[in-house]
């Protein structure tokens, strides 16, 4: 065990992120279920719906679980309200100040986990009281940091601030991607893209396909005036970008943006008008596949990687 397995009671150090319109109960379940740690992801859901997903997750798994919060969610002390009286023991934070509500969700015995994109907010969240810290490199699909720091040197500049676990996240699919992110200070990994490209993900099969599709740069970092997103080139990214070309206001972007364009793209299967989320590491992803393979092949990926490692000899 490591302080990420001893933390949630998990059998390997693998986080499913909680992405929006890929993260019902059924992939937080089969990632549970698998030896992981899954998470819904309340980002897409009303409150009532949030509830029904976390009532089915405890009949899918008696395995542990948890739920990611953004903190500007509309209906954030509700939200915080179901997931108290629904008995969730395991929460992640992000989009927000973690002072906000670590001490509500800690004297409520839940464990809490902030997701951070810097060594700065790194060490607020853990002055703040979480257990333990998400570092998220740019290479990320959806939103994401500002300073656009790179998983790989995100990970020890972070590691050397802090002291409690840190799980890394961004640009990891593999076990190989596990390992290196391990070495250089995690304790374990959020992988995102590769279970969005899974059967039991909630995404629609339009955006699975266009996962496994995609090749190196296909994906970009935009629309940072609003909040900093990766995404797929598709049309809407195009027209976002023929608007840069204008030099538009914050509001011009807002009203291209529009309502349910995440929604429209990830659930609902528009590959030209909606908003495609996925990473960088999307690449490196040429098959949809059953969680409990992705999981057993990351582990298998990330022993041989030890092994082979372990002969290196200058």
């Amino acid at each position: 065990m490591n302080r990420i397995t001893k933390l949630f009671n998990i059998k390997y150090p693998i986080i499913q992120g909680g992405m929006i319109w890929n993260s019902g109960y059924k992939l937080a379940s089969a990632v549970s279920n698998a030896g992981g740690l899954g998470l819904i992801g309340a980002g897409s859901m009303y409150p009532d719906v949030l509830r029904e997903h976390i009532q089915k997750c405890k009949k899918a798994t008696n395995k542990p679980f948890g739920v990611n919060i953004p903190m500007l969610y509309p209906n954030i002390d509700e939200i915080m309200n179901i997931v108290v009286e629904e008995g969730v023991k395991i929460v992640f934070t992000s989009a927000g100040n973690p002072k906000t509500w670590t001490s509500f969700l800690k004297e409520k015995g839940i464990t809490v986990v902030h997701v951070v994109s810097s060594s700065i907010f790194a060490l607020k969240a853990q002055e703040a009281g979480v257990d333990a810290i998400v570092a998220e490199g740019f290479e990320a699909g959806g939103h994401n940091g500002r300073d656009e720091t790179t998983t790989l040197t995100l990970i020890p500049m972070v590691k050397e601030k802090i002291q409690i676990p840190i799980i890394a996240a961004g640009g990891i699919a593999t076990g190989r991607g596990m390992l290196a992110t391990m070495v250089l200070g995690a304790d374990g990994v959020q992988v995102g893209s590769r279970f969005a490209a899974s059967i039991e993900s909630s995404a629609h099969n339009n955006f699975k396909e266009t996962i496994v599709s995609i090749k190196e740069g296909d994906t970009q970092l935009t629309l940072k005036e609003l909040a900093p997103v990766r995404l797929v080139k598709n049309k809407f990214y195009n027209d976002v970008q023929a608007l840069y070309e204008k030099c538009p206001s914050k509001e011009d972007l807002i009203q291209l943006l529009g309502r349910a364009r995440a929604k429209k793209g990830m659930f609902e299967g528009d590959l030209e008008e909606g908003e495609l989320e996925i990473g960088q590491i999307a690449g490196l992803i040429h098959e949809i596949l059953p969680v409990e393979q992705i999981i057993q092949e990351m582990m298998s990926d990330f022993k041989n990687a030890c092994e082979e490692k372990a002969t290196f000899d200058f």
